[in-house]
């Protein structure tokens, strides 16, 4: 028999591949591929193309998801919250090295890298950077995040949580 005559049964079975997200799209391109160039076959090719469609669902999902769920909303607020409540600790920091509290967030950049001055309490709907809401006002200072709606001073603003036991050793002006 002649190599060109007789052909192998087409890979059905690696479209399995397709359901894993992302790896999937890879795998349904090279099935479509294979379906429409190599097999001739339109059910591997359908297969192929099933496999990118359904990668685009699953990401596509996921950005709704972030973008409008409440649970995911609440977890950016929950770590919102958290690196508020970091921030005060590395804004006293800046003080004790200084001997004056930052003028504005990003000054804390030079000693500290990785201190969390951008809000992530928006999600994904942050478009460009957002830094926590910060004033020096003399010796005190204001923090707080925009919340969700990014807007300052309204009911979704969120406020450092820390225990104060002695108001004359910390800046921060609580609010609530």
């Amino acid at each position: 028999m002649d190599a060109i005559t007789t052909r192998s049964k087409p890979p059905y079975l690696l479209g399995l591949i397709c359901l894993i997200p992302l790896v999937g799209a890879f795998a349904g391109l090279g099935l479509l591929l294979y379906g429409l160039l190599v097999y001739k076959d339109k059910w591997l090719s359908i297969i192929g193309a099933a496999g990118i469609l359904w990668t685009v669902l699953i990401y596509s999902s996921l950005f709704y998801a972030g973008t409008h769920a409440s649970v995911f909303k609440k977890g950016f607020e929950n770590i919102s919250q958290m690196q508020l409540n970091s921030l005060v600790k590395d804004i006293e920091f800046y003080k004790l090295s200084h001997g004056q509290y930052p003028d504005r967030l990003e000054q804390l950049k030079e000693d500290d890298p990785l201190a969390p001055i951008n809000d992530p309490s928006k999600g994904m709907n942050t478009k460009g950077i957002s830094y926590f809401n910060y004033e020096k006002m003399g010796d005190k200072y204001l923090l707080f995040s925009s919340g969700q709606d990014g807007i300052p001073n309204t009911r979704d603003d969120l406020f450092p949580k820390v225990t104060i036991t002695d108001s004359t050793k910390i800046g921060l002006i609580k609010q609530h």
